[in-house]
């Protein structure tokens, strides 16, 4: 009888360590662990595209993360990196939201229609993605800065290089064809052309938004095609990498840190920090409204790497005409100041690279035109949706 009643405690006591062990285990989906949520805070997750150090876009907006933990009170974040765009990422939206997350960000294009699915689904969670088009008005919006901005300042820092050194090709590594990306690409060349009418912009189209390697391969072969400065729009500095085996240029993008080789000429960058914590602020007071929140550069979310505060000229900018430099300070001090937005950038006479007028003199675009196609079913308000290439480019746009 003894042997029998010990028996039993030896089993019960096993079998609360296994079940002990089991609630320990924290829940894996698709191959990503799901992280917990702490009682009492609110509690934001944020899924990203790459790794959280990979150098640029995902260590940006991580970055900001930790922004957010710091200075805004009662807070606690946790990440997914390395998460596929698709039904992959809808898995892990829905489970963030199951743990209940009250504030759940998505970082890439490709996260949108999951989100917009899982946003449906849990009403009382909100969704944030990054660089879409879609909102429901009351759970689900996007998020986007006026990178064009700075992206038609770096244009006009690498002309005036390119000038000044006796050359006229420039190079794009674009990622998908997607507006983003091509009203990014326009913003280059426009820049470009007003510091060197004569220079022209290639385009290679590499379809990743990281693989590092990829990027060395596309920016390898740009350089090689002629071009001498080369800028990204992906997500490692592998472009200022190369320039530096080429004896080139690269224009790296969307954190500060990307920019730490000679070669690198600068970079436009991303603070997401101010902005998320305004977001944050915002859902816990019950004020904020999703939709499409669009920032422009005089938030102070957005950077050009040797121009803000407490930062030198890069090698490659030392030498530059001084002029040029202090046009690129003055125009970027108007952006800081509200009084230069991402419209003036896409203000005309703007011709495509067919010899078509897009807009006349003293027209802009608006808002829905930088961000949508035709066949996206929005409707552009004056029928040049960002479907097109600025003169100076000499890529034609995929089918």
């Amino acid at each position: 009888m003894k042997k029998n009643v010990m028996r039993i405690v030896f089993l019960a006591m096993a079998l609360m360590l296994v079940l002990a062990a089991c609630g320990a285990k924290p829940e894996e989906v698709g191959g990503f662990q799901i992280p917990e949520v702490e009682d009492g805070k609110f509690n934001i997750a944020m899924v990203l595209i790459g790794p959280h150090d990979d150098g640029g876009w995902s260590q940006a907006h991580y970055e900001g993360l930790l922004y957010v933990e710091e200075n805004v009170p009662n807070t606690n974040v946790a990440y997914i990196e390395n998460v596929p765009e698709g039904a992959d990422s809808e898995q892990i939206f829905r489970s963030l939201a199951r743990k209940g997350f009250d504030l759940i960000l998505g970082t890439s294009f490709g996260y949108m229609d999951p989100m917009e699915v899982v946003a449906g689904e849990f009403p009382d969670s909100m969704f944030i993605h990054l660089t879409g088009i879609k909102s429901n008005f009351t759970n689900f919006g996007n998020l986007m800065g006026a990178m064009e901005n700075m992206k038609y300042l770096a244009g006009m820092l690498a002309g005036a290089r390119a000038k000044q050194d006796g050359e006229t090709k420039l190079g794009y590594m674009a990622t998908f064809p997607i507006p983003e990306e091509i009203r990014l690409g326009n913003a280059i060349a426009l820049g470009m052309r007003k510091t060197c009418p004569e220079c022209t912009l290639d385009v290679r189209w590499i379809n990743t938004w990281h693989d590092p390697i990829i990027e060395k391969e596309a920016a390898a072969s740009l350089f090689d095609a002629g071009a001498y400065v080369v800028f990204t729009g992906a997500d490692t500095p592998a472009v200022a990498d190369v320039a530096q085996e080429k004896g080139k240029y690269g224009v790296t993008y969307d954190w500060f840190g990307s920019c730490k080789v000679d070669a690198c000429l600068t970079a436009p960058y991303w603070l997401w920090g101010t902005e998320y914590a305004r977001i944050t602020e915002g859902i816990i007071a019950g004020t904020y409204i999703p939709g499409y929140d669009y920032f422009d550069a005089d938030t102070g979310a957005l950077g050009l790497y040797g121009f803000m505060e407490g930062q030198e000229l890069t090698p490659g900018l030392k030498d530059l005409d001084p002029a040029v430099i202090a046009e690129v300070k003055d125009i970027l001090a108007m952006m800081q100041a509200g009084e230069f937005t991402r419209f003036e950038v896409f203000t005309g006479p703007i011709n495509d690279n067919k010899g078509n007028v897009v807009l006349p003199a003293g027209q802009h675009l608006e808002q829905v035109d930088l961000d949508a196609f035709p066949e996206f079913g929005l409707p552009c308000s004056v029928d040049v949706c960002m479907k097109w290439w600025a003169e100076g480019i000499t890529a034609e746009l995929p089918e």
